[in-house]
Order: C-alpha cells, then sequence, then structure tokens
C-alpha cells in the first residue's frame, strides 16, 4: 500500500465515460482509495457511463456496494446534463441524488477542474 499523503494540493477528478461495468468497477475502486489515503478526489460521469446508475443502484449488482460507499464517501461530484438526456438516464441519475452537471454544452468542462488545480484521468 502507498504512504498516506495528506497534501490538500493533491487533487484527482476521474472522469468515466465508458458504460462497461469492468472498467467503471477501476473508476470506484481508485476514487474510494483516493479518499482512503487522504487525497481530493471526484468522479464524473460522462458518456455511456451514466447509463451504469440506474444498474448500480440495484441490491444485487456487483457493483452496488461499492458504488454505495463512493456515494456515502461525498466523491461522486456529478453526471453529464447533456449524455444523461441523451442516453434516456436523466431520471435515474436524478433519483440516485447525483447532480446533473454541464458548463459546457451539457457537458462537464475539465477545464474548470484544471483551473481549480485538478488532475484530471480519463477511464
Amino acid at each position: 500500500m502507498a504512504e498516506k499523503n495528506n497534501d490538500p494540493k493533491q487533487k484527482t477528478v476521474l472522469f468515466a465515460f465508458r458504460g462497461d461495468p469492468l472498467c467503471f468497477v477501476h473508476v470506484l475502486l481508485n476514487g474510494l482509495d483516493l479518499h482512503a489515503n487522504g487525497q481530493q478526489g471526484k468522479i464524473v460521469l460522462e458518456g455511456e457511463s451514466v447509463t451504469l446508475v440506474e444498474k448500480m443502484s440495484q441490491p444485487g449488482h456487483f457493483l452496488s456496494d461499492l458504488y454505495q460507499k463512493a456515494k456515502d464517501a461525498g466523491i461522486i461530484h456529478g453526471a453529464c446534463k447533456a449524455c444523461s438526456a441523451k442516453l434516456k438516464a436523466t431520471k435515474a441519475v436524478e433519483n440516485a441524488g447525483i447532480p446533473l452537471i454541464g458548463d459546457m454544452n451539457g457537458h462537464p468542462a475539465m477545464s474548470q477542474f484544471l483551473a481549480q488545480g485538478y488532475q484530471v484521468i480519463t477511464f
């Protein structure tokens, strides 16, 4: 296990684009790991990943527990407003209590995170 880094300046945002649950599990794991190690981390759901919210919200789904831990930790920053609408996931995202975000033609802008000192990692 890596040394704990309590440097408040180290900030990471994980942008998840893929709707593949086997990819998204790594987003959840890394987001929770950042949080557990005292680093500031956020998860943004973009693209097809917004369609996973409804599935992960169901008890018994293999990502349900990790997803709930991430929600409880407050590291799920938001989901793309435009992609949620296009992929008919808006209702599921809203029902899950995840903010719909998107100041860049309905999509979340990475530039806002970069301007705040975040490192951006895409999945």
